[in-house]
């Protein structure tokens, strides 16, 4: 399971410099380039670590950072990069919620090294896998789509895990039974796998009717496709 980063940073040399780093150490990435898209970005996407500059158009980073720590205060590490160096700056930072504060102009290895010990620390706090505004949180049992609370029954939430764990991957009738079905895959049938997708996609899809993310592979079972 890939962690996804948020990069907040209005100037574009540094933001497309950790953009690359991030991707070649196996990051997921999105980018904003303002505190308004970060916002946008933040609830669309729910990352697991916000890397946040202070000094941002529209909205303050310290504005994003008090307000990301009001929407998920254990599930998301934030770190600052600004060129705000003052030992005040960095304690007040420290105080809205930051985990770690990095001055510029910094060495992107001893940013890397700085995201892999803040997601070490955090990281039992960030299991979650997204795609384009849909998330699940497989600790906490949750799915969220444009930040909206999806609510799913036990098999819905157990199919659409196993299904965005596997993407791409063409899953049979009968994968899909022994996965959330295991104790009496043997009694199920094909038929209940189509009703509980047929379900899912009324909570996920956008047109239900054209799915998008769950589309049916004619004669072998389904996809999702991310």
């Amino acid at each position: 399971m890939k962690q996804l980063v948020l990069v907040v940073e209005d100037d574009d040399m540094i933001r497309d410099l950790i953009d690359i780093y991030l991707k070649k150490e196996g990051y997921d990435v999105i980018l904003a380039a303002d505190g308004e898209t970060a916002k946008e970005q933040f609830l669309k996407y729910s990352p697991c670590l916000v890397i946040l500059d202070l000094m941002l158009p529209k909205i303050s980073g310290e504005e994003v950072c008090q307000w990301i720590r009001a929407q998920e205060r254990n599930e998301v590490s934030i770190i600052m990069v600004t060129a705000k160096t003052s030992s005040d700056h960095k304690i007040s930072g420290l105080k809205m919620g930051a985990d770690d504060y990095v001055t510029k102009p910094f060495s992107p290895n001893e940013l890397m090294a700085r995201i892999e010990a803040v997601l070490r620390r955090g990281g039992q706090f960030c299991q979650k896998i997204s795609h384009e505004g849909l998330v699940i949180k497989p600790r906490k049992g949750e799915v969220l789509l444009n930040g909206e609370l999806v609510p799913l029954t036990k098999y819905e939430f157990n199919l659409l895990y196993y299904f965005m764990e596997n993407p791409n991957i063409v899953l049979s009738r009968e994968q899909l039974i022994k996965q959330i079905h295991p104790d009496d895959e043997a009694d199920i049938l094909d038929r209940t796998i189509d009703a509980h997708i047929k379900k899912l996609r009324e909570k996920i899809e956008t047109e239900p009717k054209k799915p998008q993310r769950i589309v049916t592979v004619r004669g072998m079972g389904y996809q999702f496709v991310p």
